[in-house]
């Protein structure tokens, strides 16, 4: 199987969309802090990825529909984290990675 230019840039770049939310994801389930998110820019962010995922499902795309899934999801956890309080946000991260012995500095929460 060979795989022209044009699909190896759209793996690549399909990839980089799907992996961009990871870094930010683990940043709010280690500090447990969404101080820093804009709720606006989450809420669109989530709309669009529905909206393409709509159109993947639509046009029976498959690579559309997995990555945008991808995306909705890691886009959809940053998101619910924002809204959820403090309280609700520490017992999902704890689920997610319970920190032991963090610091202060590692951790600090939204008051």
């Amino acid at each position: 199987m060979h795989l022209s230019a044009v699909t190896i840039v759209s793996l690549f770049a399909a990839t980089l969309s799907m992996i961009s939310y990871v870094p930010q994801a683990w940043s709010i389930i280690r500090t447990r802090n969404t101080d820093g998110i804009s709720l606006k820019m989450y809420l669109i962010t989530v709309a669009g990825f529905c909206t393409w995922l709509l159109y993947g499902i639509l046009q029976r795309q498959w690579a559309i529909i997995v990555q945008n899934i991808i995306c909705l999801v890691l886009s959809a956890f940053i998101l619910m984290m924002k809204m959820l309080p403090q309280e609700q946000k520490e017992a999902v991260a704890e689920t997610l990675a319970p920190v032991v012995g963090a610091t202060d500095d590692e951790r600090s929460p939204e008051t």
